[in-house]
């Protein structure tokens, strides 16, 4: 019996082949090579079929793809190739989606709901595998057929993503089994269209990209001091010249949902409320001088949480879907030496609501409580940045409001720690590498795919230091984002092009944080190949 060491392009360690004459088959455990360090590959709920190697074909190498997949079983054959007269079908109507979206972008047949098999089919099938990650997937090339199988609809959605990268410009999905998952749930990308107004068009191209890419989040920062860019039958006051309507909006959100990419909205409060108070000046937040703040609401007026609950009610049924993320970062009020002193209304209101030794921080945490609340009645789970949470207030945040972990550069900063320790769960913004801020204004420079790639892991929440490992559970995912502080820095196009990088290595290490087996050079040649 001859004993054939095989080097796996996807991963770090080595599996055996075992052939006798060359027509031995995949051996268990030795015949499945894995990426070094990666979470248990998802199962299917029953044996997985082992691709046979024959003697005309060298074995095979894993495929090449942003991010790479987790985990390939070699074998011998000729792959699969997209060519005339091949049909997608599937074993289940839900499916019909993404059947029909990568028929169209390999230009197959779709074929819908089919028993038999074909030369050349792919088939799309949900697995009954309850305890996988939902977002799992397994891709079997073999006998030239694909099939691509998950617990899931997003998992098979992904595993046609893989497909598509594999085949592109005429390329092969390589024979073998592919077992893949998401080391992180939350992959995002937040784009700021308050300060600079971004097309619908170029949002839905986004979109594209980031279904390709694997990303499940997109962020609509859409409320700021520059202006209130979305429709609103509520309050159209508040509404800036250029906006999106909301069919522009629907349109939006309907092309998220086919890529299962959930929109996070995010109308930014008490701070950053700059284009409200604009019709509503009577609500802005005045100090004991008289002088007005910079975008900051009057949080001891009834008025200022009705408008900003009306805005909230009226966006849940535009985008539905989980995680709301409701700012709170930057309450001008906090950055004086005496908050109390210099906004005596705030602190007397603090001392009605909360009892005489509240403080300013409290009434702003309770303001917090309150949204999480309106939000929470349409079931979505609120997040804010970090410094919206408090140090020494007797008013907690919410147990269930997520902390986007941005900077450590506030007031009072705290570590990452100190929110981990407290059991709270974090999403990854950390703005040294997963900030585009247009114009590169105060210490801000444009981050690059490169540093992302070689440096930064979900658990680099601030600065280049990682917390402990023992918090990663905790760690739900990240998001890189786009600022428009100075919106004329760069041209849509510009910021297209100037992201294009970044978020491919965001998405890699989102997908799986160890140390990629590609160096830079050639992860970033195998993204100009794909496109």
């Amino acid at each position: 019996m001859a004993v054939a060491l095989v080097v796996v392009a996807a991963g770090v360690s080595l599996g055996l082949w075992a052939a006798s004459g060359g027509e031995g088959g995949a051996t268990g455990p030795e015949a499945r090579a894995s990426r070094g360090g990666a979470a248990a590959a998802p199962t299917t709920g029953g044996p997985s079929p082992e691709p046979g190697p024959t003697r005309s074909y060298p074995l095979s190498e894993a495929p090449r793809t942003i991010p790479a997949v987790r985990e390939h079983t070699p074998a011998r054959g000729p792959g699969w190739r997209p060519e005339k007269g091949h049909r997608v079908v599937v074993d289940d109507p839900a499916l019909a989606d993404e059947g029909r979206l990568i028929a169209g972008e390999l230009g197959l047949s779709y074929q819908g709901e089919k028993s038999d098999k074909r030369a050349g089919d792919v088939r799309l099938s949900l697995n009954d595998d309850e305890g996988a990650n939902p977002e799992s997937y397994v891709m079997t090339v073999r006998d030239g057929r694909v099939e691509i199988s998950g617990p899931g609809e997003a998992g098979v959605f992904y595993g046609t993503r893989t497909l598509k990268q594999e085949a592109h410009d005429g390329g092969t999905a390589p024979e073998g089994v592919v077992r893949d998952e998401p080391a992180k749930a939350q992959r995002g990308f937040m784009l700021d269209i308050a300060r600079k107004p971004f097309t619908a068009g170029w949002i839905e191209d986004r979109i594209r990209e980031l279904g390709d890419l694997k990303f499940n989040q997109l962020g609509l920062h859409f409320s700021d001091d520059q202006g209130f860019r979305i429709e609103s039958s509520s309050h159209p006051e508040v509404v800036s010249e250029q906006h999106l309507t909301k069919a522009q909006v629907r349109r939006i959100v309907d092309l998220a949902r086919s890529r299962h990419i959930t929109v996070v909205p995010e109308i930014d409060s008490p701070g950053h409320l700059g284009a409200v108070l604009d019709a509503h000046p009577d609500l802005q937040l005045r100090s004991a001088q008289g002088s007005a703040v910079q975008g900051a609401i009057d949080i001891s007026k009834s008025e200022s949480a009705d408008i900003v609950d009306d805005l909230l009610n009226e966006y849940a049924d535009l985008f539905p879907g989980g995680p709301w993320h409701l700012g709170g970062d930057e309450y001008q009020a906090l950055t004086r030496s005496n908050p109390e002193a210099s906004f005596p209304q705030l602190a007397a209101a603090a001392r009605e609501q909360y009892g005489s030794g509240a403080t300013v921080a409290d009434l702003t945490t309770g303001w917090l409580n309150d949204r999480a609340a309106t939000v929470r009645k349409h079931q979505r789970t609120p997040r804010a940045w970090n410094d919206g949470f408090f140090r020494g207030t007797s008013v907690e945040a919410a147990e269930d409001i997520q902390v986007a972990y941005w900077t450590g550069k506030e007031i009072g900063a705290r570590q990452p720690t100190e929110y981990l320790s407290a059991g709270r769960k974090v999403i990854n913004y950390n703005d040294e590498f997963l900030y585009y801020v247009l114009g590169e204004p105060q210490t801000f420079v444009y981050p690059t795919g490169q540093r992302i790639y070689e440096q930064w892991t979900p658990r680099v929440l601030r600065g280049t230091e990682a917390v402990p490992e023992r918090y990663d559970g905790q760690i739900l995912g990240g998001s890189f984002a786009v600022w428009g502080d100075r919106p004329n820095a760069q041209t849509q196009d510009q910021v297209a092009a100037g992201i294009r990088m970044p978020l491919r290595a965001t998405a890699q290490k989102l997908w799986d944080p160890d140390r990629p087996e590609l160096s830079w050079a050639e992860f970033r040649a195998l993204a100009d190949r794909l496109g």
